[in-house]
């Protein structure tokens, strides 16, 4: 298992997703809503291994979907799942009308988010590193080795991965790829040299391709959380859900899908 030192949200955020925990400063119709309709809906982008994936008969998997129908199974009701993407993510989650009730797999709490919308607490620790292949897992120690006009570096579009690339690696030949999840393989034939990618999907892949490293999985560049997120106005879901994450942690059930998943696990 891997381990890290993990630095907290600052207090900015946390005060900015939290919202009010006092019921009479709260909107208590969205939960109403949810029950009434029988079904909670969640975005997630279906492409983000062992978080978050869709399968090609429709199928979702991975630790957040999980976490999702805690969420659901909490509230009595079904947890049913709706497709969005890294840049349509913002857009989809304010949408008028509402497309689905909150968003979750794989993002980041992080100040710019929660200037707009609520994020729930973390409940999976996270940060940057790469991938790359095996051949050359030598060849990167540092962002300054990776900053070079040869180093092809690959992202998905609209998320923090791209965000970080183009802030950090000024040098590197950027490539922004559509399928997030196709990137390690093309990382492994050889189309580009590296993946910005998290320490939560790192993982997976080096277990399932031989072919690929993370020679920096244990020196992340960056330290961060992983959160719920949804539109302002929802402060009674985001109790509800804030609640099932704190008894997720203190029962078990949280440690034990970090653990099935091969994920950092700091609470």
């Amino acid at each position: 298992m891997l381990v890290i030192i993990m630095t907290l949200c600052s207090s900015m955020v946390l005060a900015a997703c939290s919202d009010s925990d006092d019921p009479t400063e709260q909107d208590n119709g969205k939960v109403a809503e949810i029950i009434e309709r029988g079904i909670l809906l969640i975005g997630t982008t279906g492409d983000y291994r062992p978080l978050s994936f869709c399968e090609p008969d429709g199928t979702y998997w991975g630790f957040d979907i999980e976490v999702a129908k805690e969420i659901a199974k909490e509230l009595g009701v079904e947890a049913v799942f709706i497709k969005t993407s890294w840049p349509t993510l913002t857009a989809d989650v304010l949408a008028e009308p509402q497309t689905f009730d909150m968003a979750m797999g794989g993002i980041t709490i992080t100040d710019t988010r929660c200037e707009t919308m609520l994020m729930s607490e973390g409940y999976l620790a996270n940060g940057k590193t790469i991938l790359c292949r095996a051949s050359e897992s030598e060849r990167y120690k540092s962002l300054t080795d990776m900053d070079k006009p040869e180093v092809r570096v690959m992202v998905n579009p609209g998320g923090l991965n791209e965000k970080f690339a183009k802030e950090n690696l000024m040098h590197a030949t950027i490539i922004v790829h559509q399928k997030n999840e196709e990137i390690p393989t093309l990382i492994a034939e050889g189309e580009a040299d590296i993946m910005i990618t998290e320490i939560t999907e790192a993982p997976y892949y080096v277990q399932t391709d031989p072919r690929l490293a993370a020679p920096l999985l244990n020196e992340p560049f960056n330290h961060g959380e992983i959160g719920v997120l949804m539109r302002k106005g929802q402060d009674d879901l985001l109790q509800v859900v804030n609640n099932t994450i704190r008894k997720m942690k203190s029962d078990g059930t949280l440690h034990r899908l970090h653990e099935k998943y091969g994920l950092v696990y700091a609470y």
